[in-house]
Parts: C-alpha cells; structure tokens; sequence
C-alpha cells in the first residue's frame, strides 16, 4: 500500500502525518478518515478549492485532473504546478510527499 506523508501544517497537523492508504482512495478521503481534517466545504464534489494541496512527490502517479478540477485550482490560493484538489487526486501505487497550504479559501465557513 503506498504511503501519504503530510508535512507539519500549523493548525491541520502540527508535527506532520504518515499515513498507509488504499491505490485509488482520494489523498482527501483518506487524510480524514486518518484524523487530518483538510476542509472539504463541498463534501468532495469538486466545487470549491478547499482541499487544495501541493504534491511535492510523487505527483506522476496521481489519477489526471480532470478540466473541471483545473479549471478550479486556477481559483485556489498559492497554487503551483503540483497543485491538486485533494478531494479528486486519486492514490496510485507511489508514496506522496503533500503539503497543505497555509491559507485557503472558504467562502461556505462563517468565522465571525
């Protein structure tokens, strides 16, 4: 089973995960049902940028993003050209190295 390392996010995961997941779970699926809560706004229904991650390695082995999903991270704050959605990246055989970004952005979380 390939391997998800998530880098140290100051509020989503501290000192970092290591996760052991299922070829073609989604990198969003499988860090919630692993504790680490990446906001989802849109429940993965790939209409928001909320999950938004940056794949440092191993973005090759990902599914391909679909037009929608690019069409959305051109929204996503900080976006690089390993940006993905996460709630549509689809695990293959290779291990992931993932970094959330600091900021995101929310327009369904009322914080006030």
């Amino acid at each position: 089973m390939p391997k998800i390392t998530f880098l140290p996010h100051q509020d989503i995961c501290p000192n970092g995960a290591e996760i052991q997941v299922k070829t073609g779970t989604s990198i969003c699926r499988a860090a919630l049902d692993n504790g680490i809560e990446l906001e989802h706004a849109c429940e993965l229904s790939c209409a928001c940028t909320t999950c938004h991650v940056i794949v440092r390695e191993g973005f090759d082995s990902l599914t391909t993003a679909t037009e929608q999903e690019e069409d959305l991270l051109d929204k996503a704050w900080g976006l690089e050209a390993e940006s993905r959605l996460a709630c549509q990246a689809l695990i293959g055989n290779e291990d992931l190295l993932i970094e959330i970004p600091r900021y995101t952005l929310n327009y369904a979380k009322e914080t006030h």
